[in-house]
């Protein structure tokens, strides 16, 4: 017999899936909090945009409160003994737990073999400058780590795609194909890549990996606890898996027992949650959410959970967003109440909010009021002075009613 779920259970499954909390604490979250908030994700999703912070910053502040971001950065880096993240094609580019790379050698693998999810420009050139790819990678076995613009005889020309020299694309090529990782990343985000044994080490890199089916039920199930109920369309976009082989293998976990299916208030397609799957408390609950934060990258299921419409607006022009660049929805209580665009001003140490949207039928000065602590723990975080508002609405009004919220100068 299918259980039938409301909305509102759904979203708590999600919610506590995903590993919000009611209240924070006021100590900065330790590596231990961080590590286990990875490893609950699956994956933290790397961008480059950096309007507010880089990307991978702001889920775990979303979830923990304040940490130090050093810390995070450093469980990326250094020696294989030392590492504790490896960065690969998990949703997009992500953070991921290093202890989890067996699981996607088949993808790298396949990527080699120039098969599903390789890029078609990346497949191409592979197949048309194999000599060259080879030349690339015997300078980082010789000198490594290196990066793109380090490489001798790497530049040779610019192509259309983003600008990327033929260097530049033969190490993204070996990257997807797991002929080198990165290990590091400059300050202005360049990718070091070094050979794989020399990132994750020896052991784990000569390890036999899992077969395919059974490293991506493994992924499934892994996405399954990180959203607690979803769809198959869910479950397929969390790592990027293909239709039939997600199909597979919730048919094979739900043999397991570990997925269960169950029917949700409005939602037109069958779910499964996951056996272990456990509501989170709405109560005191708050957070910006990014928009590269897992609970916002996938529109559909958002609009399903939350009846939410979400868009990224980076890329649409100015004269045609609706609601702003770098928009956050900011969680209050279990649902999506409000919208910021909001940017880090760091020639003034401001975060500044450049327009607050409510929800239709909120109580503005309660989610003002809310908004302001947490407009001021994000400030706090990333070590700017305070918080400026440019707008006049009532949600600005509501919100600047808070200490250390100050007018914008527009």
């Amino acid at each position: 017999m299918t259980v039938s779920l409301s909305r509102q259970q759904a979203i708590r499954l999600a919610l506590g899936a995903q590993g919000f909390r009611g209240s924070s604490t006021v100590q900065p979250a330790d590596g231990r909090a961080l590590l286990r908030t990875v490893r609950r994700l699956g994956v933290v999703q790397i961008d480059s945009v950096n309007v507010l912070c880089r990307a991978h910053y702001m889920p775990l502040f979303s979830r923990l409160g304040n940490y130090d971001r050093d810390q995070l950065d450093g469980f990326n880096q250094g020696p294989p003994s030392r590492r504790r993240l490896f960065e690969y094609w998990g949703h997009e580019a992500s953070l991921i737990p290093i202890e989890d790379y067996p699981l996607y050698r088949w993808r790298m693998a396949r990527a080699r073999e120039g098969g599903g999810g390789l890029w078609g420009r990346l497949k191409r050139f592979s197949q048309a400058h194999p000599e060259f790819i080879e030349q690339m990678l015997s300078q980082i076995e010789r000198a490594g780590p290196l990066a793109a613009s380090e490489l001798a005889g790497g530049g040779r020309s610019k192509g259309s795609w983003w600008g990327w020299s033929e260097g530049k694309t033969a190490l993204e090529y070996l990257f997807w194909s797991g002929r080198i990782l990165v290990a590091h990343r400059r300050n202005n985000f360049e990718r070091v890549y070094d050979l794989p044994e020399r990132v994750v080490g020896r052991s784990l890199y000569e390890q036999t990996p899992p077969r395919t089916d059974d490293a991506q039920r493994a992924l499934v199930e892994r996405a399954a606890g990180a959203m607690g109920v979803a769809t198959r369309h869910d479950l397929q976009r969390y790592f990027r898996l293909g239709a039939g082989e997600t199909r597979a293998r919730i048919d094979e976990l739900v043999e397991q027992r570990l997925l269960e299916p169950v029917s949700v208030e409005g939602w037109r397609s069958e779910a499964w949650r996951h056996v272990r799957a456990r509501p989170a408390s709405m109560a005191g609950q708050q957070a910006l959410l990014a928009p590269f934060d897992p609970m916002m990258w996938d529109r559909d299921r958002a609009s399903r959970l939350f009846d939410f419409h979400y868009r990224i607006e980076i890329y649409t022009p100015a004269a045609q967003r609706r609601h702003g660049y770098y928009v956050l929805p900011f969680l209050h209580d279990g649902q999506l109440v409000a919208r910021l665009d909001l940017r880090a001003d760091r020639m003034r140490s401001l975060l500044e909010v450049i327009a607050a949207h409510p929800e239709p039928g909120v109580d503005i000065e309660a989610i003002g009021a809310a908004l302001g602590m947490e407009l001021e723990r994000l400030a706090h975080f990333l070590g700017l002075n305070g918080v400026s508002l440019r707008g006049q609405s009532p949600l600005d009004m509501a919100i600047r009613g808070g200490n250390g919220v100050q007018p914008g100068t527009g």
